[in-house]
């Protein structure tokens, strides 16, 4: 790379010691990514508040981008010179989204990195921390290169926000620049834009419902939430019914499919789009069930994996994928918790209620630190004669406020439940069926379409 006279970025280094640009080069990128991951918020009652001393902070709430994030099966070495970025990145491993991949985070940055591929090859991704100036970052990564395996793809974290630095960098084939500050997100949000499969538009968001205890209404939210999503907010929505023996989508929706959730579960090597197609059941322009099969013809000894690999599926299926979570303990119920882009836990204002459902949301704060804490539904509230905890009490116990309470109503419910129909068909200015259409509001962060105003001259046509 012989400089120009005018080149703003004249680091007088030979033509000998620059990265091959052609279309050979093991670094070079599908398509130039942005200069640093954006992380955006929004509104949210479940989002800690700041106080003044740190409102500089980044927010740990995922924006939509991230939440969506999906990181293959693919090994990362990271090689670090700060203490402080060993740490965002062994943070950034904790994640949901990089479950599938293998990372091993070291110390000695960019040259440690050359020394050890000396030796060794280099794996899918290499994260590279650099503190020196750019001539010398430079000459440091025409050695690296020279050890580096096609395919492998190349991070450089530095110190200095310098564009002609990052389009130098670029121009040499590396996938994507860093700056401070660093957040785990934004690591995260970097590696998944370089495996961003153009061919897949969107990963849909895992909406996850569970009851504290048996008997809560947890199931009767699910598949609710899920017609309001379809119906109200009009987004394409699957719902899949995974208490597979007494699971109840199949009477609320007035359907008994011949196939569902446990046909997929059986075989999900074979589940492709045509295959999950014939599956589900339509119950709706935009509503698909993946319905339980409710009978006790088979043991159910299904492993964690393939409801991983099966709920990864459906999540291409549609942008909003509900599961509604049957009121057992296993290693499948504990992985599908703690990979959901969004949790709700319904309860009950009850004491056993209470303690479950502080075991359930302390172990998944504890997993995910980078996520918004679970959303907590109080429902039946008020039954006459029941000794209830108060609605503040049961959320300061949790230290989480309730995104919703609904208030004991059998008639709607009962009515709803034997006739196969939602509740918002049955009763829509109850209270259930408004509170349930907030609650898709506030996870969706969507409003309904408005509806267009009849004009005069129309209504005039129309009478005639």
């Amino acid at each position: 790379m012989a400089p120009a006279d005018n080149d703003p970025f004249n680091l007088g280094l030979e033509d000998a010691e620059s990265f091959t640009t052609g279309a050979g080069d093991p670094w070079r990128a599908s398509a130039p990514p942005a200069l640093e991951p954006a992380l955006g918020g929004f509104e949210d009652p479940l989002a800690p508040r700041p106080s003044a001393a740190s409102d500089a902070a980044p927010s740990l709430i995922p924006d939509a981008g991230t939440a969506d994030a999906v990181i293959p099966r693919v090994t990362v070495h990271a090689f670090c010179a700060r203490t402080e970025t060993a740490g965002v990145l062994e943070q950034a491993a904790k994640d949901r989204r990089m479950a599938r991949a293998t990372t091993v985070v070291r110390m000695g940055g960019l040259a440690a990195a050359v020394d050890h591929y000396q030796e060794q090859p280099t794996p899918s991704l290499v994260l590279v921390e650099c503190l020196d100036d750019a001539q010398r970052l430079l000459h440091r990564l025409d050695a690296l290169a020279q050890v580096c395996d096609a395919g492998t793809k190349v991070v450089v974290i530095g110190q200095a926000n310098d564009i002609a630095l990052y389009r130098e960098l670029m121009r040499r084939g590396v996938s994507e620049y860093l700056t401070p500050p660093l957040s785990a997100l934004s690591v995260i949000r970097a590696i998944a834009d370089l495996y961003a499969d153009p061919a897949a538009p969107f990963v849909g968001r895992q909406v996850a419902f569970v009851g504290a205890k048996g008997g809560v209404g947890a199931s009767t939210l699910a598949h609710n939430f899920a017609w309001t999503m379809s119906e109200r907010l009009q987004t394409a929505t699957v719902l899949a019914d995974l208490d597979l023996a007494f699971g109840t989508a199949g009477l609320d929706f007035n359907q008994d499919p011949v196939q569902g959730v446990f046909d997929a579960l059986s075989q999900p090597d074979r589940l492709d789009p045509v295959l999950m197609d014939r599956m589900m059941v339509r119950c709706g322009d935009r509503l698909s069930l993946f319905a339980a099969p409710a009978t006790l013809d088979d043991d159910y000894e299904i492993g964690a994996d393939a409801f991983d690999e099966v709920t990864h599926r459906i999540r291409a299926a549609a942008p909003y994928v509900v599961l509604d979570l049957p009121h057992v303990w296993s290693a499948w119920t504990r992985r599908v918790l703690l990979g959901s882009d969004e949790l709700v836990v319904v309860a009950t204002p009850d004491l056993a209620s209470l303690r479950n459902a502080k075991n359930i949301i302390d172990l998944v704060r504890a997993a995910r630190p980078n996520d918004a804490p679970p959303r907590l539904v109080l429902n039946q509230v008020g039954v006459p004669g029941r000794p209830e905890i108060p609605v503040k009490d049961f959320g300061d116990a949790l230290g989480l406020a309730p995104s919703l309470v609904l208030p004991f109503d059998p008639k709607p419910y009962g009515l709803a439940a034997n006739n196969g129909q939602m509740l918002a068909e049955i009763a829509p200015r109850s209270k259930a069926a408004e509170g349930i259409e907030q609650l898709a509001r506030l996870i969706s962060r969507r409003e309904p379409p408005t509806t267009p105003k009849a004009s005069l001259l129309s209504a005039l046509f129309k009478k005639t």
